[in-house]
Protein backbone atom coordinates (compact mmCIF):
# COMPACT_ATOMS: atom_id res chain seq x y z
CA UNK A 1 0.00 0.00 0.00
CA UNK A 2 1.21 3.51 -0.70
CA UNK A 3 0.07 6.92 0.33
CA UNK A 4 -1.53 9.29 -2.12
CA UNK A 5 1.68 11.25 -2.74
CA UNK A 6 2.99 8.69 -5.22
CA UNK A 7 -0.36 8.68 -7.02
CA UNK A 8 -0.21 12.48 -7.23
CA UNK A 9 3.26 12.15 -8.79
CA UNK A 10 1.98 9.65 -11.40
CA UNK A 11 -0.90 11.99 -12.25
CA UNK A 12 1.51 14.92 -12.63
CA UNK A 13 3.63 12.81 -14.99
CA UNK A 14 0.59 12.16 -17.20
CA UNK A 15 -0.29 15.86 -17.23
CA UNK A 16 3.28 16.52 -18.40
CA UNK A 17 2.82 13.99 -21.22
CA UNK A 18 5.11 11.48 -19.54
CA UNK A 19 4.71 8.32 -17.54
CA UNK A 20 2.75 5.18 -18.23
CA UNK A 21 -1.06 5.24 -17.91
CA UNK A 22 -1.05 1.64 -16.67
CA UNK A 23 1.43 2.55 -13.92
CA UNK A 24 -0.87 5.39 -12.90
CA UNK A 25 -3.86 3.03 -12.69
CA UNK A 26 -1.73 0.58 -10.72
CA UNK A 27 -0.72 3.34 -8.34
CA UNK A 28 -4.36 4.27 -7.76
CA UNK A 29 -5.05 0.63 -6.90
CA UNK A 30 -2.17 0.62 -4.36
CA UNK A 31 -2.77 4.10 -2.93
CA UNK A 32 -4.78 5.00 0.12
CA UNK A 33 -7.00 7.91 -0.88
CA UNK A 34 -9.31 10.08 1.20
CA UNK A 35 -13.01 10.06 0.32
CA UNK A 36 -15.30 12.56 2.08
CA UNK A 37 -18.19 10.98 3.95
CA UNK A 38 -21.51 12.78 4.03
CA UNK A 39 -24.68 11.47 5.69
CA UNK A 40 -23.06 8.09 6.18
CA UNK A 41 -22.07 7.53 2.56
CA UNK A 42 -19.09 8.22 0.35
CA UNK A 43 -19.28 11.52 -1.46
CA UNK A 44 -20.10 11.27 -5.15
CA UNK A 45 -20.94 13.70 -7.93
CA UNK A 46 -22.81 13.16 -11.20
CA UNK A 47 -21.22 14.31 -14.45
CA UNK A 48 -21.70 13.09 -17.98
CA UNK A 49 -23.99 10.23 -16.99
CA UNK A 50 -21.38 8.83 -14.59
CA UNK A 51 -21.40 8.85 -10.81
CA UNK A 52 -17.90 9.88 -9.73
CA UNK A 53 -16.52 8.95 -6.32
CA UNK A 54 -14.56 12.00 -5.19
CA UNK A 55 -11.16 10.93 -3.84
CA UNK A 56 -8.15 12.95 -2.72
CA UNK A 57 -4.46 12.12 -2.53
CA UNK A 58 -4.07 13.79 0.86
CA UNK A 59 -5.47 16.23 3.36
CA UNK A 60 -3.97 19.21 1.48
CA UNK A 61 -5.86 18.36 -1.72
CA UNK A 62 -9.05 17.74 0.29
CA UNK A 63 -8.59 21.18 1.93
CA UNK A 64 -8.22 22.82 -1.52
CA UNK A 65 -11.48 21.16 -2.51
CA UNK A 66 -13.19 22.44 0.65
CA UNK A 67 -11.99 25.99 -0.09
CA UNK A 68 -13.15 25.80 -3.71
CA UNK A 69 -16.51 24.42 -2.63
CA UNK A 70 -17.00 27.31 -0.19
CA UNK A 71 -16.57 29.79 -3.06
CA UNK A 72 -18.74 27.94 -5.60
CA UNK A 73 -22.32 28.98 -6.35
CA UNK A 74 -24.50 27.32 -3.75
CA UNK A 75 -21.47 26.60 -1.57
CA UNK A 76 -21.34 27.39 2.11
CA UNK A 77 -18.67 29.68 3.55
CA UNK A 78 -18.10 27.28 6.43
CA UNK A 79 -17.08 24.48 4.01
CA UNK A 80 -13.56 25.93 3.97
CA UNK A 81 -13.12 25.84 7.74
CA UNK A 82 -15.35 23.07 9.08
CA UNK A 83 -13.90 19.64 9.80
CA UNK A 84 -14.51 17.13 7.03
CA UNK A 85 -15.14 13.48 7.83
CA UNK A 86 -13.50 11.12 5.38
CA UNK A 87 -12.73 7.47 4.85
CA UNK A 88 -9.19 6.39 4.01
CA UNK A 89 -9.62 3.66 1.41
CA UNK A 90 -7.34 1.76 -0.89
CA UNK A 91 -8.02 2.59 -4.53
CA UNK A 92 -8.42 -1.10 -5.35
CA UNK A 93 -11.34 -1.30 -2.94
CA UNK A 94 -13.02 1.68 -4.60
CA UNK A 95 -12.54 0.24 -8.08
CA UNK A 96 -13.27 -3.42 -7.35
CA UNK A 97 -15.96 -3.22 -4.66
CA UNK A 98 -17.52 0.23 -4.35
CA UNK A 99 -17.92 1.06 -8.06
CA UNK A 100 -19.77 -2.20 -8.91
CA UNK A 101 -21.92 -1.88 -5.77
CA UNK A 102 -23.28 1.48 -6.94
CA UNK A 103 -25.19 -0.27 -9.72
CA UNK A 104 -24.82 2.65 -12.14
CA UNK A 105 -21.93 3.75 -14.36
CA UNK A 106 -19.36 4.96 -11.82
CA UNK A 107 -15.70 5.89 -11.67
CA UNK A 108 -13.21 7.63 -9.42
CA UNK A 109 -12.33 11.33 -9.71
CA UNK A 110 -9.06 12.22 -7.97
CA UNK A 111 -8.12 15.70 -6.70
CA UNK A 112 -10.95 17.45 -8.54
CA UNK A 113 -10.19 20.89 -7.08
CA UNK A 114 -6.82 20.90 -8.83
CA UNK A 115 -7.56 21.43 -12.55
CA UNK A 116 -3.97 20.72 -13.60
CA UNK A 117 -3.50 17.83 -11.15
CA UNK A 118 -6.83 16.02 -11.29
CA UNK A 119 -7.51 12.70 -12.98
CA UNK A 120 -10.66 10.78 -13.81
CA UNK A 121 -10.66 6.98 -13.81
CA UNK A 122 -13.77 6.10 -15.85
CA UNK A 123 -15.86 2.93 -15.72
CA UNK A 124 -14.10 1.10 -18.56
CA UNK A 125 -12.36 -2.25 -18.97
CA UNK A 126 -8.91 -2.27 -17.44
CA UNK A 127 -9.92 0.15 -14.69
CA UNK A 128 -13.09 -1.31 -13.15
CA UNK A 129 -14.34 -4.92 -13.16
CA UNK A 130 -15.94 -6.06 -16.41
CA UNK A 131 -19.36 -6.16 -14.73
CA UNK A 132 -19.11 -2.42 -14.02
CA UNK A 133 -17.50 -1.34 -17.31
CA UNK A 134 -19.63 0.58 -19.79
CA UNK A 135 -17.46 -0.15 -22.82
CA UNK A 136 -18.42 -3.79 -23.19
CA UNK A 137 -20.93 -6.38 -22.14
CA UNK A 138 -20.95 -5.60 -18.43
CA UNK A 139 -24.23 -4.69 -16.79
CA UNK A 140 -23.34 -1.34 -15.25
CA UNK A 141 -26.54 0.05 -16.70
CA UNK A 142 -26.94 3.10 -18.88
CA UNK A 143 -24.95 4.55 -21.72
CA UNK A 144 -21.99 6.85 -21.43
Amino acid sequence: MSDGAVLAERIAERWAGQGDPLEMIGELRRAVVLVPVDSGGLWTAELGGVRWICAFTGEASLARFARARSLAPGGHADDATRPWDYAALRGARLLDEVVPALGVPAGVAVDIADPDRSMFFPPVHGIVPDSAAVDGEGDAGGDV
